[in-house]
């Protein structure tokens, strides 16, 4: 896959500036996926970064996912009801952000290029 040299750098942005956080669990970093584990507490933080970069949440959490949202996180494990996805198009594809409560305590990151059909 092909990644536009804005969304790479939207990921590496990214990536960066949450690693500036509390990271409990760093899973993947490279120019095009980015899965980190933080702390439900740090949520708002983690959320600002992402919003600052993505734009506003087009599923936030509660919200049943439209057809569009489960076809662009489907590679990546899709997305529930209880998960959160941000996205920012670009020529050719988009950057996604899934935020995928685990419990109480944990959530995990992951930040995407994907193609758009």
């Amino acid at each position: 896959m092909i990644i536009v040299d804005e969304a790479r750098n939207t990921i590496k942005n990214i990536a960066e500036k949450c690693m500036e956080l509390d990271v409990i669990e760093k899973r993947k970093v490279d120019e095009g996926y980015c899965e980190l584990v933080f702390r439900v507490a740090d949520l708002d933080k983690w959320e600002k970064i992402i919003a600052d970069a993505l734009g506003e949440a087009v599923k936030p959490s509660g919200v049943k996912p439209a057809g569009e949202d489960l076809s662009i996180t489907d590679q990546y494990g899709g997305i529930a009801a209880n998960q959160t996805l941000f996205k920012r198009e670009y020529e050719g594809g988009a950057v996604i952000a899934m935020l995928w409560p685990w419990d109480e305590e944990y959530v995990t990151l992951k930040v995407a290029h994907t193609v758009l059909s």
